[in-house]
């Protein structure tokens, strides 16, 4: 009898972001204060986060692998800032609050999963997380810092602002949300969208996965099957 091969998942980077369908009509005028506490635990997570990423490209430069624990612990940062910019950032789709934890919580409306490869490329670890990720970094940037110009003057001493379409996407939700106790589902699902592309590229770049991130706008609140 041949040894069982393990299951591989068709979609190795998994987002998750399941909307409430009761928000509060006014909370996430509070929810980024009621977030402070998170974003000071992530300050300090992030920066073991980079460290450990430094610590990462040499052992798959040496190894060809990127290192268990070093990988868990950089998968539970970006599970736990996912979920506090689910719940108070830049897509407000839960009132239910993040909780203090890097493990996968099923019971929690936003989850992120990302299978550790058994090897890694060890040529691609010098050149993905900048040169070839560059594309993918000006996509991302039109995204999430493009939008409307306002304030625009004839005088070259004033220069005009730029909402960025992220903003633009969530002014529009909250305002329908507070009028009509609803969030847009079209403007969710893009704004899923544009977090999950970037999630994918941040975890290219940080040099976890060897398949190059899609050109795609995988909208919804999970990935297609």
């Amino acid at each position: 009898m041949e040894p069982e091969k393990p299951v591989v998942s068709a979609t190795p980077i998994r987002v998750r972001g399941d909307l409430d369908p009761a928000l509060s009509r006014w909370m996430w005028l509070i929810k980024w204060l009621l977030a402070i506490p998170h974003y000071i635990v992530l300050f300090f997570l992030h920066i073991a986060y980079l460290v450990l990423t430094v610590i990462a490209f040499f052992a798959i430069l040496i190894t060809g692998k990127y290192p268990r624990a070093v990988f868990e612990f950089n998968v539970g940062v970006m599970r736990w800032s996912w979920r506090v910019v689910f719940y108070s950032l830049f897509v407000l789709g839960t009132d239910k609050y993040p909780p203090f934890s890097l493990r996968s919580d099923a019971d929690y409306p936003a989850d992120l999963e990302i299978d550790r490869p058994e090897t890694l490329h060890r040529g691609l670890v010098l050149v993905k997380w900048w040169l070839l990720a560059i594309p993918h970094y000006a996509i991302v940037a039109a995204m999430t810092g493009g939008g409307v110009s306002i304030g625009m003057s004839d005088s070259e001493d004033l220069a005009g602002a730029s909402i960025p379409l992220g903003s633009i996407l969530l002014i529009i939700a909250v305002l329908v949300l507070l009028f009509t106790a609803r969030y847009p589902r079209g403007i969710y699902d893009f704004v899923m969208g544009i977090n999950r592309w970037f999630i994918r590229v941040q975890a290219y770049a940080g040099l976890m996965r060897d398949e190059y991130p899609p050109f795609r706008l995988d909208q919804g609140a999970r990935e297609a099957d």
